[in-house]
């Protein structure tokens, strides 16, 4: 019976075989996935679904197929994983100082204006066009990452109106109510956020929008108050 390659090696080199294809000690593991995850969406963003390869991706994240096996099934698990981080995940990583104004109408201007210009991010919007071309392909992950998506952006509006408003005569309002104030955050956020982002998904160039931003929501945003002050809710 033949031996093997591996029990032929002198014991520190079999060793290191070994190590080699294990999984990385804990305090690094979040760093190699991350890798991985960054290199997966470059390699899917620049050859598609079907053009990339998990040995160009394990390439350039610097990491063996094995590690990147260890940790997803195939190909199409990876393409899930980085479709669900980028848009989901950052929605929840979206952060930024409440801000101050004058008036209420300020304040929600300059918040939605922040967002949106956060939110139209190139890669970003890029990722979003290619989950929605390969739903034939994926038919669960667009609906599940739309209907996840919405419910986050929606939990982000409720604090930033809760927030916005906490000082404010709005907070009399009936659409500020506790028991009214996920459907005015959702009214507020397909007012002012989805037109923008539908513009995106078919504008070739992102950076045509930014002028646009502003005007869209100082106008969308009066509407909204004027709304909320004549009983809608």
């Amino acid at each position: 019976m033949k031996t093997s390659n591996l029990k032929k090696l002198p014991a520190a080199k079999a060793k290191r075989a070994k190590v080699r294809f294990g999984r990385p000690p804990k305090e690094l593991a979040g760093e190699v996935d991350a890798r991985i995850l960054d290199a997966a969406r470059k390699v899917f963003l620049e050859r598609g679904f079907e053009g990339a390869s998990v040995d160009e991706i394990a390439e350039v994240a610097r990491s063996g197929k094995a590690t990147i096996y260890a940790r997803f099934r195939d190909k199409r698990a990876l393409f899930t994983e980085v479709v669900t981080h980028d848009i989901l995940a950052r929605i929840t990583e979206f952060s930024a100082e409440l801000p101050t104004g004058a008036t209420i109408e300020e304040r929600l201007t300059s918040a939605a204006s922040t967002l949106l210009h956060w939110g139209l991010n190139s890669e970003r919007i890029a990722l979003m066009r290619l989950a929605i071309a390969e739903t034939r392909r994926f038919p669960d992950l667009a609906s599940t990452v739309s209907r996840s998506a919405r419910d986050l952006s929606t939990e982000l509006g409720v604090h930033l109106l809760s927030e916005l408003t906490k000082s404010d005569e709005l907070r009399s309002l009936p659409a500020f109510a506790p028991e009214h104030l996920t459907s005015t955050a959702r009214l507020f956020l397909d007012l002012v956020a989805v037109p923008m982002l539908l513009r995106a998904l078919f504008e070739a160039d992102l950076r045509t929008l930014d002028p646009e931003i502003d005007e869209h929501v100082t106008r969308s945003v009066a509407f909204f108050l004027s709304a909320c002050r004549h009983g809608a809710s």
